[in-house]
């Protein structure tokens, strides 16, 4: 088994880099575990306090049970991922099998903060662009998926997404194997990227 981090702050183009990846490498063949599947259960808040949680810091993260899948992934075994929502800041009860594959993709923000996650990983990537571009992209992406206006997501910009950025995603990036310049915009970094995994399969 082989297993691919993408890292890279909030906007920067890892949804790309991990589509790129799935359209080249067969899907009976993949696994892919989103970070944001293993945020914490806020249902006993009430949905005012939900929605300040800082979801850009470490410890939003039940970081253990994330571990423990991959682990069992590798000792190929079956895990059940949560699933959880934006929406209600809360998990849902049903849950997404997964069984192990050739690759395992994790990808979120925070990956490379959790020392025994990034023991685990392989090949850790890191999805690298301008601030100006992530937000605008965050900008997007809130007021399509997650139903907040442009004043909204920049007061959480401002607030918690560019300063957990500078604490915790800046720094992670020394951890990083190969990093991608310009976000998913980068075709030559990928496509190296993309033939670095394909050696390793055999494809």
């Amino acid at each position: 088994m082989f297993i691919i981090g993408i890292a890279g702050g909030t906007g920067s183009g890892k949804t790309t880099v991990v589509n790129k990846i799935l359209e080249r490498i067969p899907a009976s063949r993949v696994a892919l575990i989103p970070q944001d599947s293993y945020y914490w259960d806020s249902g006993h808040l009430p949905l005012e306090e939900r929605q300040k949680i800082n979801f850009d810091h470490p410890d939003s993260l039940e970081f253990d049970l994330l571990v423990e899948h991959i682990g069992m992934l590798k000792a190929g075994k079956g895990v059940e991922q949560p699933r959880y929502s934006y929406l209600t800041c809360t998990r849902s009860d049903d849950t997404i099998s997964v069984e192990p594959r050739d690759v395992v993709i994790v990808e979120g923000i925070l990956i490379y903060t959790h020392r025994p996650l990034v023991e685990l990983i392989d090949l850790k990537v890191f999805v690298d662009a301008d601030a100006d571009d992530r937000l605008g992209r965050v900008i997007q992406r809130d007021m399509d998926e997650r139903g907040r206006t442009v004043q909204q997501v920049l007061e959480r910009y401002e607030k918690t997404v560019k300063p957990m950025h500078l604490q915790f995603i800046e720094p992670s990036k020394r951890v990083a194997d190969v990093i991608v310049p310009q976000g998913g915009r980068n075709e030559v970094a990928i496509s190296v990227l993309l033939n670095t995994i394909q050696r390793k399969l055999n494809l």
